[in-house]
């Protein structure tokens, strides 16, 4: 399941690619285009900035901005930045210590498929398919 913390994520780098080209944007501007706490957003841009899809700047004219080109940049790449395991089942998560049970397990084809899939799927979604698509004024996650 995804967390608030990787929608609201999602949120705020659509936000930024909606805005790419006018500069650093204030963290007050994007909490309240996006019904945010700016306390919830000083807790997810390090995540975004440490992972060099966004970049920050203090003092007047500060803000944040798109690090990486929106065409590039995936609901993927945003949910993994944002700390969120996409992973189905505990077995499969990125270093996680897999399963005793994993060669005689009947499901793990399953969630391996499902998982494979996901990936497929996330990684698919661009920024900037979000941020320009059809429903770009509309998005709700």
């Amino acid at each position: 399941m995804i967390t608030t913390r990787g929608r609201y994520a999602l949120r705020v780098m659509v936000d930024l690619a909606e805005r790419r080209g006018e500069g650093y944007i204030p963290m007050k501007e994007i909490a309240d285009r996006q019904g945010l706490s700016v306390k919830y957003m000083e807790r997810i841009m390090p995540a975004l900035t440490k992972c060099g899809l966004a970049e920050g700047s203090h003092g007047k004219g500060g803000g944040y901005r798109l690090k990486v080109s929106p065409d590039d940049c995936t609901v993927l790449d945003v949910l993994l930045a944002a700390g969120e395991e996409v992973a189905p089942v505990a077995c499969l998560e990125e270093g996680g210590s897999g399963c005793e049970r994993a060669d005689e397990c009947r499901t793990l084809a399953v969630w391996k498929e499902y998982y494979r899939l996901t990936l497929e799927y996330f990684g698919g979604i661009t920024l900037s398919s979000l941020a320009h698509g059809d429903a770009a004024d509309n998005y709700v996650i």
